[in-house]
């Protein structure tokens, strides 16, 4: 009898981390790059390799990611949230490039969105109103 496919080593979409690291300490990086791992394994993702950018002069780390998007096809890359993409007017361009190249952008921690008049004024199920 063929075992169940949850009890099988079967692979998740394919994703690539990216972290922004900029004036960031060890310890946060760590962090980070954790918080991605963690993220990829909750989703059922496989993380095929993990792309930091430590300076804000030279973008080797998110064209060298690039290359690796177009070449493998993945699912999506995985950012810890939106500021890792950049300041606004690089984050723009980053959005549109890894649009482009067919690859979702997935956060760990992304806007949330404002809640609706509906969910503001009814109360949550199981607490008491006054």
């Amino acid at each position: 009898m063929e075992p169940l496919t949850e009890q099988r080593n079967v692979m998740g979409p394919l994703v690539f981390g990216f972290l922004r690291l900029v004036g960031v300490s060890e310890s946060r990086q760590r962090a980070l790059a954790e918080a991605v791992t963690d993220y990829c394994r909750r989703h059922e993702l496989t993380l095929g390799g993990m792309y930091m950018e430590r300076r804000t002069a030279t973008s080797c780390a998110f064209v060298g990611m690039l290359d690796a998007v177009q070449a493998t096809r993945p699912y999506g890359v995985v950012f810890p949230a939106p500021s890792h993409l950049g300041p606004q007017a690089i984050a723009a361009e980053r959005r549109q490039r890894l649009n482009a190249a067919g690859a979702e952008i997935l956060l760990v921690r992304g806007v949330r969105p404002a809640p609706t008049r509906d969910s503001a004024s009814t109360p949550a199920s199981g607490s008491a109103t006054s």
